[in-house]
């Protein structure tokens, strides 16, 4: 008898994460923007609220988490 493959799921925490551009680029947010800001110049922070782009090293695993993207 031959075995089914499973069903695709979207991981839910992956999902919020990431968000999926039109020509298909993995945006995420980018770290250091939550907390020991008065060190930071404005400069600094202000860049660190743009999205960036997923590096080529963890876009397979991204997207192995996002299926339907």
């Amino acid at each position: 008898m031959a075995r089914a493959a499973g069903k695709a799921k979207t991981r839910k925490a992956v999902a919020k994460r990431f968000k999926v551009t039109g020509s298909g680029k993995i945006l995420r947010r980018k770290q250091g923007k939550r907390h020991i800001l008065q060190k930071k110049n404005r400069k600094r922070k202000r860049n660190l609220g743009k999205a960036a782009l997923v590096s080529e090293a963890d876009l397979k695993n991204v997207r192995a988490s996002l299926p339907f993207s």
